[in-house]
């Protein structure tokens, strides 16, 4: 009964259009009137103290290093270096898009920013040199996952914030995974392009090839010190995020002098707002985190789930199934926020380990923002590019499905996540 009053309420407000932070209190004001604890006190010092966390404070600098990537020139650098690299194979353009992606998720890990981004800069080309246009929308927007996997990652440090786990070994944890998701990529639009008939750009000469290498340079030596750093164990992930800001700007404004005065006001406007939805929805749902343990709805949980228990890849498969499943009708952030004070206890108990588990749970919350009909990564896309929902829809199902066929391999496979996450770990 308190399960279906928590869920009707979230849905009830979610489908009158309320916004997902303001449909989480309602859930939760419900939830506290079943109880017969309903108190609105109680309701705002847990909203205070839902966003009063050291390691949430990565969130809005990880934000603002995205923002101050794609006005400073980081991300375009990066992508004319995959350019001089595979842009003379055949579809070169398209494993350009993955390369890219792959690097750019190493600097800010923002799907969104990086989707935008790559939208920007590489569908004219890939339509220019003859690719269909919504099939190169929709590998933009299939990489455009990549960037809450590999690190750093604002989705995993939510995750690590709700569940309680080291968010230093998610993120280490994630980067395997996250290249082979690229490689899954990889391996579709190579399938893709075998009928197209479409001459290569020529290949760059290793001149070229080293200049371009040389402007990205700075860019890419901006991950290099973030996972070295967390190795290491110089910096928290929060501070990781401070240092990546700060770098960014530092680039931006020195070395590659591209963002001004102007540009900077902006750059710090943008990404105060968007961290200001964030965080407004991540103390909504701790909220909602609260009651849920009050009302021992992990408990129920369980039990519906009794039947997997004793099976940890059957169990983990349920889960990522009724994952995708809610993914299709909520964001990735809300989504994770709750979800997982639901599924920690019950994977707990079944023993699985909680690094492994976030991994995949985030893998699988990532794919979701390209999955119709909610697909925030494919609205971004849209908008950039300028090209209908529909058409974005029909050219994303094959990387899609690539990428769900790699996240179920890795749940038959678990040692694909955690061997070279114990490798890394140290």
């Amino acid at each position: 009964m308190t399960l279906a009053i928590f869920v009707s309420a979230l849905l009830s407000a979610m489908v009158i259009g309320m916004p997902v932070a303001f449909a989480l209190l309602a859930s939760g004001v419900a939830l506290m009137w079943h109880l017969e604890m309903l108190d609105f006190q109680i309701l705002a010092q847990n909203l205070i103290g839902g966003a009063d966390s050291f390691p949430l404070l990565a969130v809005p600098f990880f934000m603002l290093a995205g923002e101050v990537m794609n006005a400073g020139g980081l991300s375009r650098r990066i992508v004319d270096l995959a350019l001089a690299l595979v842009g003379h194979i055949r579809g070169g353009l398209g494993y350009v898009t993955i390369m890219a992606g792959c690097l750019l998720s190493a600097l800010s890990g923002s799907a969104v920013a990086d989707a935008a981004a790559l939208t920007a800069l590489l569908l004219p080309m890939m339509v220019k040199a003859g690719h269909e246009r919504n099939r190169s929308a929709g590998l933009i927007a299939a990489t455009g996952v990549i960037g809450p996997v590999i690190p750093p990652s604002i989705g995993l440090v939510i995750f690590g914030v709700a569940a309680n786990v080291s968010i230093a070994k998610l993120f280490l944890a994630a980067i395997v995974p996250g290249l082979l998701i690229g490689g899954a990529l990889w391996i579709t639009w190579a399938s893709l392009v075998r009928s197209e008939k479409i001459e290569p750009a020529p290949r760059k000469s290793g001149a070229e090839i080293r200049a371009a290498a040389r402007e990205a340079g700075w860019a890419l030596l901006l991950p290099l010190i973030i996972l070295v750093g967390l190795r290491m164990g110089v910096f928290t992930p929060t501070e990781a995020a401070v240092v990546a800001a700060v770098y960014a700007l530092f680039v931006s404004i020195f070395i590659y002098g591209e963002l001004k005065l102007p540009g900077i006001y902006r750059v710090f406007v943008s990404a105060a707002k968007t961290s200001a939805v964030v965080m407004f929805l991540i103390a909504a749902a701790m909220v909602s985190a609260w009651l849920i343990t009050v009302a021992n709805l992990p408990g129920q949980v369980t039990a519906l789930l009794r039947p997997f228990m004793d099976s940890p890849i059957l169990l983990m498969a349920a889960i990522m199934v009724l994952v995708m499943l809610v993914g299709t009708a909520l964001d990735m952030t809300p989504t994770i926020l709750i979800l997982t004070p639901v599924l920690m206890p019950v994977v707990k108990a079944a023993g699985i380990d909680p690094v492994y588990f976030g991994v995949m749970f985030i893998i699988n919350n990532s794919i979701g923002l390209v999955t119709p009909p909610v697909g925030t990564v494919l609205n971004v896309v849209a908008g950039v590019g300028r090209i209908r929902l529909d058409d974005v829809t029909r050219g994303v199902i094959p990387f899609m499905g690539a990428q769900f066929a790699m996240m179920f391999l890795m749940v038959l496979f678990p040692q694909l996540v955690t061997l070279p996450a114990r490798w890394l770990a140290g």
